[in-house]
């Protein structure tokens, strides 16, 4: 049965130098030699423009998304009537001063039309430095904004990303829950470290997100310091090799990408609904349900002894408290000696309150109820006394008090009461917090 039309693709394989005229020529035979294969969607390596020999001459070389070399090869796709995947153009922010100081590394898809469909700018960063070998490529590029969310496209949706990015799990997942179908991650991998690791993380994030992995690569060596390893492949989404372009330094490979696939593998094991299933488990595990090798923690200059810890996360840790407005009553506060919730980062603040949950689902259970406050004290006149980014926790039962709305006017008087009155034993505390490490215990068997 004849596969469906617009689904062939091919992957390039070339060996760019600072010779940009001599570069666009062997992108111009790949397009029309993968025109000629029936090729629709036509995929170039990382550095298809050039490979410069020093940071000097790649700012000099660089261009902007508007420049000349941007237009041949938007004339180039219109003319042969494909897609371009540009794995990775040295692209001159359009803010960035004269001469720049840095650059983006970006991945440009056109389309058929020769408009452009969407850009990328490279996440991850590849700085290495060792007495073996030397490379730091934030000496000149700057890390891309963010995760561009997949593409739709005649082959499909297509999820970008650049070389060193296919080491991070992490934004391929992303992509997947987003509805990607292809991932893409140009290259041009270092020799040694592709002899190593090329094949099997496209194979990972091939079989992990079971999506179609398309890895164009460059091959060969670009100067006397520079060698990239090749073997432009694409891997199919039950991890299957279906395409490798080996060692040449010229070469493509044309494959018929079939959604149908993608759509088997995902139906016969659903891997993403079985994750989904876990993800609140995942975002709520603790990462050590009690720290190891660790003195405990400062709370606004107040040292917290560790074995009043029962919760840590990345940036947050929970611990009983000194003096309880209820039974139960615990903190939970940031690493970072931060005052205002306005001082933590996003990522800091999505920790703090997931902690908060955390914590209050381990009192609940503890103590047999359904209900609680959880409280954030955000500045000294909305009754913070410590001036430290912290939560209370506080179980609810009922009829604990005359009136529900009683625990707040409780909690006002609590923090304006003298530190050193009504304060528990420290080994009261202690067999207090032990007994919540055993519940989160008990939910990791």
């Amino acid at each position: 049965m004849a596969k469906e039309a617009g689904k062939r693709v091919a992957v390039c394989q070339m060996r760019a130098t600072n010779d940009k005229e001599g570069n666009f020529q062997q992108v111009q035979s790949l397009v029309e030699q993968a025109k000629s294969k029936g090729a629709y969607f036509v995929f170039l390596p990382e550095c298809c423009d050039f490979v410069g020999e020093n940071r000097q001459e790649t700012l000099k070389l660089s261009e902007n998304l508007g420049g000349n070399l941007m237009k041949a090869y938007r004339d180039l796709a219109a003319k042969n009537g494909v897609w371009l995947s540009l794995g990775g153009l040295h692209e001159i922010p359009s803010d960035a001063p004269d001469p720049p100081s840095k650059i983006f590394n970006c991945h440009v898809l056109i389309d058929s039309t020769g408009n452009v469909a969407a850009s990328y700018r490279k996440l991850h960063m590849f700085n290495v430095d060792t007495p073996e070998f030397r490379f730091r490529e934030s000496e000149v590029v700057a890390q891309g904004p963010g995760i561009v969310m997949p593409i739709e496209t005649p082959i499909g949706s297509i999820g970008l990303q650049i070389c060193y990015d296919v080491r991070f799990p992490e934004v391929s997942g992303i992509l997947r829950s987003r509805g990607a179908q292809i991932l893409t991650y140009p290259s041009a991998f270092a020799y040694t470290t592709g002899l190593a690791h090329w094949e099997t993380l496209l194979r990972s994030r091939a079989i992990e997100n079971q999506c179609y992995v398309i890895a164009a690569a460059q091959m060969g060596y670009h100067n006397r310091k520079r060698r990239s390893y090749g073997h432009a492949m694409i891997v199919d989404p039950w991890g299957v090799v279906v395409a490798d372009c080996g060692e040449k330094e010229l070469d493509l490979a044309v494959v018929d990408v079939d959604l149908d696939k993608v759509a088997s593998v995902r139906r016969n094991m659903p891997c993403e609904e079985h994750r989904s299933s876990c993800q609140d488990i995942y975002t709520r595990l603790p990462l050590r349900i009690h720290p190891e090798n660790q003195e405990g923690f400062t709370f606004g200059g107040f040292p917290i002894p560790k074995e009043t810890i029962f919760y840590e996360s990345a940036h947050s840790y929970a611990f009983t408290n000194i003096r309880c407005v209820v039974p139960g009553h615990c903190l939970i506060a940031t690493k970072k000696p931060s005052k205002r919730l306005s001082d933590l980062s996003t990522e800091e603040i999505g920790d703090f309150f997931n902690a908060a949950v955390v914590v209050q689902s381990v009192l609940e259970e503890f103590h047999g109820v359904a209900a609680s406050n959880v409280t954030v004290q955000d500045g000294k006149e909305a009754g913070q006394t410590v001036p430290h980014v912290h939560c209370h926790i506080l179980p609810r039962r009922e009829n604990d008090f005359s009136y529900t709305d009683k625990i707040y006017s409780e909690l006002r008087r609590h923090d304006s009461t003298p530190a050193d009155s009504n304060r528990r034993p420290l080994d009261e505390m202690i067999a207090e917090a032990a007994k919540y490490r055993e519940v989160l215990k008990s939910r990791r068997k």
